[in-house]
C-alpha cells in the first residue's frame, strides 16, 4: 500500500502506515505552513491499532500546483467532502494550531451530516470564541520567515536554501489569512469529548483560552500539557502518540 491509498484516491489524505483492520481512524489536520507529511511518524506510531489518516492541503508538496485555499470556511467543507467515504467506523479528529480550528470546523460539519467524530484532539489553539486578531500575513517576507523560525517546528537549515523558501513562503502567507479571516459563529456545541494538548510555554496560547474548549461540547473535556513551546508535539512524540492512543482506547473499548 501507498500513502495515496484511498476509497476514493483522494490527493487530500495519505495514509502513511494503512491500518485497514484497526478498530478506529485518526484524522490528522496539519498547521499553517504544514503539509501532510507533519503526521507521518505519529502515524507510524499509532499503526496498526489506529488507521491514520493525514490531510494534504492544496499548494504543498505533491499538491503544489493546486490552487491555495485562504478561506477557512471553503477549507473545512471541501476536507468534509473529502472525508466523508472514510467515515465507515469510528473515528477521532486531531488538529495542530490551524488545524486545531480546522478540526472544530469540520466536526461541526460532520455531526449536522450524521457523522458525529468519536473526539476531538486540538493542539496549540486558544478556543474557536476566544478570537485574537492575526496579521501575520502582512509581514513582509523577512519577518514572516523570522516569526516561522521563532515558533519551531522547522529545520533552521531548510531556511538557507532559497528555492524551498520561495516555494513555502506563499503557502504560510496563505494559511495565516485564513486564520486571520476566521470567526467563530455560534451554534450548537459539540456531541463528542474533547481534548486539548498544550505546550508549557506556547506563545500562541492562554491556560485560560484553552481552557475554554470545553464550552464547544456538552460532552467530556480535558486539558493535557506537555513541556515545551508551540511545537512541543516534535520533541514530545512519545508522550503525545501516548496520550493518544490511551484515549482512543478508552473510546474504543480496544486495545491500542
Amino acid at each position: 500500500m501507498t500513502a495515496f491509498d484511498s476509497p476514493a484516491a483522494s490527493p487530500w489524505i495519505r495514509r502513511y502506515a494503512p491500518a485497514p483492520d484497526a478498530p478506529v481512524r485518526l484524522v490528522c489536520l496539519p498547521h499553517a505552513g504544514g503539509s501532510a507529511a507533519f503526521y507521518s511518524g505519529l502515524a507510524r506510531s499509532l499503526s496498526p491499532g489506529v488507521d491514520t489518516l493525514a490531510v494534504q492541503y492544496p499548494g504543498r508538496l505533491d499538491r503544489r500546483n493546486d490552487p491555495l485555499i485562504k478561506d477557512m470556511t471553503e477549507l473545512a467543507d471541501r476536507v468534509v467532502t473529502e472525508l466523508l467515504p472514510w467515515t465507515d467506523r469510528g473515528f477521532a479528529l486531531f488538529g495542530h494550531s490551524l488545524g486545531a480550528v480546522l478540526g472544530f470546523e469540520v466536526a461541526r460539519r460532520l455531526e449536522a451530516k450524521g457523522r458525529p467524530p468519536l473526539a476531538l484532539f486540538v493542539s496549540g489553539r486558544d478556543a474557536p470564541s476566544r478570537h485574537r486578531p492575526e496579521s501575520a500575513h502582512l509581514l513582509d517576507d523577512r519577518a514572516l520567515i523570522e516569526q516561522v523560525k521563532e515558533l519551531g517546528g522547522t529545520d533552521p537549515q531548510l531556511f538557507e536554501y532559497e528555492e524551498l523558501v520561495r516555494l513555502a513562503l506563499p503557502v504560510i502567507r496563505a494559511d495565516y489569512e485564513a486564520v486571520a479571516g476566521y470567526r467563530f459563529a455560534p451554534g450548537p456545541p459539540l456531541s463528542c469529548p474533547v481534548t486539548a494538548l498544550n505546550g508549557t510555554d506556547d506563545p500562541k496560547v492562554s491556560p485560560e483560552h484553552t481552557d475554554a474548549w470545553r464550552e464547544h461540547t456538552t460532552g467530556a473535556f480535558d486539558s493535557v500539557v506537555f513541556p515545551g513551546r508551540h511545537f512541543y508535539l516534535v520533541d514530545r512524540h512519545a508522550e503525545v502518540t501516548a496520550a493518544l492512543a490511551h484515549r482512543l482506547a478508552a473510546l474504543t473499548g480496544e486495545r491500542l
